[in-house]
Formats: C-alpha cells, sequence, structure tokens
C-alpha cells in the first residue's frame, strides 16, 4: 500500500497531478480542491489511497488525511464509486459534506451531478452514525491564488479550465458549458474556477 506521495510536482491538471518520487513519476487522480491547494507549489506532498482492479490500478491522492478518509468512507457506500466520491468532493467541501450526512440532508447531496435519489439516501444511510461519533470536523485545505492578468483574461481562463475539469470528471461537454454559463449569469464572472467547478456540480 502507497500511504503518501511526498515529491517533485512534475505536472498538475484539474483533475490529476504526476508526482516526480526519485526519477519516477506518479500519475494521481485528485479532486479539484486538492488542485487548488497543490496551485503552483514545485513540491507537494499528498496521502494516497491505491484502487487495484483486474483492469486497472489507479492511484487517488489527497491534499490532507481528512479527504482521503472521507472518500473511503464514502466508497465503503453500497453503489458508490470512486469517481463519484471525488465528484462529489470536488462539488462540496468537507464540511458541507459531513454536516449534510450527519443533518441527514440528503437533498443536497442530490444536487451533485450523477447522484440520484437512492445513492444520496444510501450515503446518508450508511454513514451518519459514523460521522456523528467522530463530530463534523474538517475543513478545505485549498486555497486560491491571483496573479495579475486582465479580468477577462482571467475569466476566460477560469471558464476553460472548468470545462476541462467537469468534462474530465464525467460531465458531457455540451452540460459542461450550459452549467458554467448558467453559474455565471446567477453568480456573476468574478469566480475562480474552483467554484465554478463546485457550482456547475451542483446545477441541476
Amino acid at each position: 500500500m502507497i500511504a503518501y506521495l511526498d515529491g517533485k510536482v512534475a505536472f498538475k491538471d484539474t483533475t490529476f497531478a504526476i508526482i516526480d518520487i526519485n526519477g519516477v513519476g506518479y500519475q494521481v487522480r485528485i479532486s479539484i480542491p486538492t488542485s487548488t491547494a497543490i496551485g503552483d507549489n514545485k513540491t507537494f506532498k499528498l496521502h494516497t489511497y491505491l484502487q487495484v482492479r483486474e483492469d486497472a490500478h489507479t492511484l487517488f491522492g489527497f491534499a490532507d488525511l481528512a479527504e482521503k478518509n472521507l472518500f473511503l468512507d464514502l466508497t465503503s457506500v453500497s453503489g458508490v464509486g470512486s469517481n463519484t466520491a471525488i465528484v462529489i468532493l470536488s462539488a462540496m467541501s468537507i464540511y458541507e459534506i459531513r454536516q449534510a450526512i450527519a443533518s441527514d440532508n440528503y437533498k443536497i447531496l442530490q444536487n451533485v451531478k450523477g447522484i440520484g435519489l437512492k445513492t444520496a439516501q444510501r450515503i446518508v444511510l450508511e454513514l451518519k452514525d459514523k460521522i456523528k461519533r467522530e463530530g463534523i470536523g474538517g475543513t478545505s485545505t485549498a486555497t486560491t491564488q491571483d496573479t495579475p492578468i486582465s479580468h477577462t483574461a482571467k475569466m476566460l481562463n477560469a471558464k476553460n479550465e472548468a470545462l476541462a475539469a467537469l468534462v474530465a470528471l464525467g460531465v458531457a461537454r455540451a452540460t459542461a458549458e450550459k452549467n458554467i454559463e448558467t453559474v455565471i449569469k446567477k453568480l456573476g464572472g468574478d469566480l475562480s474556477a474552483e467554484e465554478l467547478i463546485k457550482q456547475a456540480l451542483r446545477t441541476t
């Protein structure tokens, strides 16, 4: 089991990163908040989970243990796969997810793209007692960084990054474009790529 990777950030996208450990590059699936937390850092430590299947070995990385533990909790629920868990972690903060589960508010989870009523209810039913025992806790480690570019260019970059991330997360391109425009019309154009992604994943 690979518990963590601590090395050079050879490449980082919104949905995966490549961490160089002594000349070996490990490709790691990540959530949007973890991508933001990595930011422009040259080195970074990711807590990891290796998913082993007959057809593939996939390494998932998390900026902190709270996110990793919540990922493992979510994937322990019947019908919730690793990709679905990553989408949930990308659409909501750790605190929001745990709060929704502890308070029986499955409707908030149902707002996330790809989460149906039965899946949302199962998540609450199977994890509520565990979350209550542990306490809500958990905060996002993600931070945002402004760059000295024009407002128009910044907004365009955010839209393009959000679109690419949504498509990588399994959202149809046409749907992703429509949801991004809906979010911008509703909340304005001064949103980071991370916020655009989160809101677009919660747009029905």
